[in-house]
């Protein structure tokens, strides 16, 4: 009797150690990716100083395109909390983009509120809409999340089309691009690219924030095993609400950047496909990675346009074959591909 209480309680000492050992190489693990090799901190710099040059060295037109990645790269950040770090699927952004298009260019177009107070507002709005959206829809597993968020995408068109006495229905709405001060003496897409550059710095560092935080812990761990996780004390139901909050707070403000830098806003600006494509981005650049959302930027704003020449059900097409290819070849997008390459590079270098 005594040695079978022994045996029960080595297992119970056992038990704990190796919960104990899990729990550190846990943390080494999580240390080792946070910590940060001086080649990184370098190209870090790099990239820093090349973007603030950018509109200084290229011509107008690609000042654009370039303003349009960062433009696509705050809504596909707001995604990536969903897609890559919640581990579900949305295929509705593409509205709340729409929403914090059209909050702008009402406020600032026929009401004429102050630009700084726009984005505040569309960000708030389309926060309030996403967790209103989240917390019924989350419930949902499998393929029933994105019919949820794919009816949304296919619904707000419509709707924003049906009150075209404030929408300006299919003919959309002119927005006035904010002009520069005229200290600064910098050209309109100077100033909107570093306008639009600020606010994505903004967002990418309170994205990090949000990730290293507990409520970033907490939503991996629901990513990774639900039931542990609540039994851990985490509601994954509040916790997937909130990330779908916000996650439509960025693509708010992603909208209302987009009104300000193209001038204009339709319901055909986002269809449908729209949602598509920003999915396969999120895909494509690499989910759960703070790279990835740039990356798929630069797949927004190129792809499609070159894709829409043969048709316009093309860019939806073209989306879903490369979600396809990428996830069988490269689970880890262009992201987690380039990581790869980096320290197969950085481990070259060491041996030399």
């Amino acid at each position: 009797m005594r040695h079978g209480n022994d045996g029960r309680e080595g297992t119970g000492v056992n038990a704990v150690a190796q919960t104990g050992h899990r729990r550190l190489a846990v943390g080494r693990m999580a240390g080792d990716r946070r910590r940060v090799w001086p080649w990184q901190r370098t190209t870090l710099a790099a990239l820093a100083v090349a973007a603030c040059a950018a509109p200084f060295v290229l011509e107008p037109y690609r000042v654009f395109q370039l303003t349009m990645v960062l433009v696509y790269g705050i809504a596909l950040l707001g995604l990536n909390l969903v897609v890559g770090h919640g581990g579900r699927v949305s295929l509705g952004h593409g509205a709340f983009l729409a929403i914090g298009a059209y909050i702008a260019a009402i406020m600032t177009g026929r009401l004429g509120v102050p630009y700084p107070l726009a984005l505040p507002v569309a960000a708030l709005v389309t926060f309030g809409l996403g967790l209103a959206l989240g917390r019924p829809a989350l419930r949902l597993s499998g393929p029933y999340l994105a019919v949820v968020t794919f009816v949304t995408a296919a619904v707000v068109p419509p709707v924003i089309k049906r009150f075209g006495t404030v929408t300006g229905g299919s003919m959309g709405l002119s927005v006035p691009v904010p002009s520069p001060p005229s200290w600064t003496g910098l050209a309109e897409d100077q100033w909107l690219y570093l306008l639009v550059l600020a606010v994505a710095a903004v967002a990418f560092a309170a994205a990090r924030n949000l990730l290293e935080s507990r409520a970033g812990r907490a939503l991996t761990a629901v990513r990774e095993n639900p039931a542990a996780a609540e039994i851990l004390g985490v509601r994954p139901g509040s916790h997937r609400a909130l990330a779908f909050g916000w996650s439509a707070m960025y693509a708010g403000v992603a909208g209302t950047l987009y009104a300000w830098v193209v001038g204009f806003v339709s319901p055909d600006s986002f269809t449908v496909t729209l949602s598509i494509v920003l999915l396969a981005a999120v895909v494509i650049g690499g989910p759960g990675s703070l790279a990835g959302p740039l990356l798929g930027g630069v797949f927004v704003t190129f792809v499609p346009a070159a894709a829409q020449r043969a048709g316009d059900a093309i860019p939806g097409i073209v989306s879903g074959l490369l979600i396809i290819v990428v996830v069988c070849f490269a689970p880890t997008g262009l992201a987690g591909l380039l990581r790869m390459a980096a320290g197969g590079v950085a481990r070259r270098l060491g041996r030399g």
